[in-house]
Order: structure tokens, then sequence, then C-alpha cells
């Protein structure tokens, strides 16, 4: 049985102690909600993979509280520490070099020598965090390559039963899973995300290079088939066909939308709950059209989650 657990003080301090005993909570972050487990417990880590069938090749985020508990775990160069001071706590993964002295499970990092850690704005992820007193692996708390989850009913769709408890935080503001940077030497964008390319490299005052291998992650979020829902999904559609849910953005008007008005970040947010729903009307063996998304500022990042929900399905 998976309970749901209040956003108050009771509430966060039943998750910390389920956390610490090795279960699995989820709890929500300003972008979606990560499936939380104590990241120095390899049986906790593992159970992660196996609720949500993920491939253990397939590294995880660690979740920390500030800079300084990042720095426990991994060491911070001079361009992450650039982009930890300007961008966290936010919607920004850093993959750095792991610490020998670390303790971090082998399993969060696929035997890598990097770690993947992000300072989550959210307010409540902030108050489990240190309540809690450790660091939380969290990829997002969704069965693997499927939608991610922005509200705790997502979570459990996907995952009821298969873990201890959901954290209810209400719906997340960002609904794009962090921009993905290796900042040192040389900046390399592995994931584009709920923070725009061009910010960060206003920040840095250099491009960032585009980087990744969907075959061989480096860093969470980079298989090619992901974030995807029962249906076919068909891209760059002005109108549907052969009864398709057509999803629209600003002119072009769809069964839904993710903004009417064309607002990048209204489309960010809704996202994953369109896709959902889109799934849900499209039925079994249905398809699902979205509209041209701009590929600047967020539109990047949305369209980096579309290629992928429409790609070839590795299940």
């Amino acid at each position: 049985m998976t309970r749901t657990l209040a956003p108050d003080e009771a509430g966060i301090t039943e998750a910390a102690r389920l956390l610490a005993a090795g279960e699995l909570v989820a709890f929500p972050t300003e972008t979606v909600y990560g499936l939380g487990g104590d990241a120095r417990d390899s049986r906790a880590v593992a159970r992660i993979y196996k609720s949500k069938g993920r491939p253990s090749f397939n590294p995880l985020i660690v979740h920390l509280p500030d800079l300084v508990a990042v720095e426990r775990i991994a060491r911070v160069g001079p361009k992450a520490r650039m982009l930890a001071k300007a961008f966290w706590p936010g919607p920004l993964t850093l993959v750095l070099p792991v610490r020998e002295d670390a303790r971090i499970s082998p399993l969060v990092t696929a035997g890598l020598q990097t770690v993947a850690v992000r300072v989550p704005a959210h307010p409540l992820a902030q108050q489990l965090l240190q309540t809690f007193g450790g660091p939380l692996a969290a990829p997002s708390a969704n069965p693997s390559g499927r939608v991610s989850p922005t509200r705790a009913d997502h979570v459990l769709e996907g995952l009821r039963g298969r873990i201890a408890a959901v954290l209810d935080g209400g719906p997340c503001a960002v609904g794009l899973e962090s921009t993905i940077v290796l900042a040192d030497p040389d900046p390399v964008l592995l994931r584009p995300g709920g923070l725009p390319v061009e910010a960060l490299e206003a920040a840095l005052g250099e491009p960032l290079a585009v980087g990744g291998d969907a075959g061989k992650p480096t860093s969470p979020g980079q298989l090619a088939s992901h974030y995807a829902p029962e249906a076919a999904v068909r891209l760059g559609a002005t109108e549907a066909r052969n009864g398709e849910v057509l999803v629209g953005f600003g002119p072009v008007k769809g069964l839904l939308t993710l903004s009417e008005t064309g607002d990048l970040v209204e489309a960010a947010a809704s996202l994953f709950q369109r896709l959902r729903e889109a799934d849900r009307l499209a039925g079994p063996g249905g398809r699902i059209a979205f509209a041209p998304v701009p590929e600047t500022g967020l539109g990047r990042a949305i369209n980096d989650r579309l290629r992928r929900a429409a790609a070839p399905r590795q299940d």
C-alpha cells in the first residue's frame, strides 16, 4: 500500500522516517515529482531501479539542500561553481567528479566517476532534505520511459503499491525536468530542461556544446525513447489526421493545447499533463499529434521531450 502524506510537519517527518528505513518516498520538486531513496543505501537505490523498471546503466540525480552539501560528495570546478551560485536552488543539474569519500552507492552513478547533483527550489523538497539529513537519489517518480509526474495522483497512477508513500505538494510549477550540464573544463549541455540554455550561456559568457549518447548514458535523461505515452506521437502537426488527438500551441488549435497564447512557460508547465490527457483521449491503439513549438528558450526542452516521446519504443 502506498500512503499519501500531507505537506505538513507530520507528513515531512514521516517521509524522512521512511527514507531512513530504506523505503522509497515520492516528493515534489519545482520540476517534477522525484522518487526518493537514500543515495548511500544500495538496497534503497536498487529498489528505485526495480520500482521504475529503470535500466541499471542509467544513472540517477542526487538531490541535496545546498552547495555545501554538494561539496561533501563531489568536486565543484570553477564553471560549475559559477552556475551553482547563479541558479541554485533551481532546475539545474550539474555533472561533477564524485569524491572518493562520498559514501554514495555505486548504483547511483551507474559505475561512472561522475555524479549528477541538484539543489531543488521547492520548499517541501528543501524541508524534506533538511529533515532527512542526507543525499536523496531521486529520478522522476514514474515507470521508466513513461510520462513524468507533475502531480501526486500521477505518481500513484504509475507506482501505487511499488513505493511506501508520496508527499503531496500539489502541482509542480516548472513541469519539465532539470537542465543537465557538464560544466568543467568545457561546458556541455547533456539535457535541455527547465532552465533555458540561453540563461546558462549568458552566465558563463560562452556557448554550451551539445553532448550525450542515448546508447550509453553519461547522465540521466539521455535515453532516446522516453517520456512516452501509450499512444503513438506525431510532431509538427497543423491539423489532426485520421482520428488523432491534436494538441495545439499558439495559433494551431487542437482538442487540447499547451498554450493558446504561445507562452512557452505555460507550455512547459502543462506538457506532461497534456500528454496524459491526450493519451486517455486517444485510447488503445490511438495517435496523438503535437503542433510545432519554437526551438528557443524553454521550447528547446519541450521539443526534446516530445521527440523522445515520439521515438521508437525501447520497451
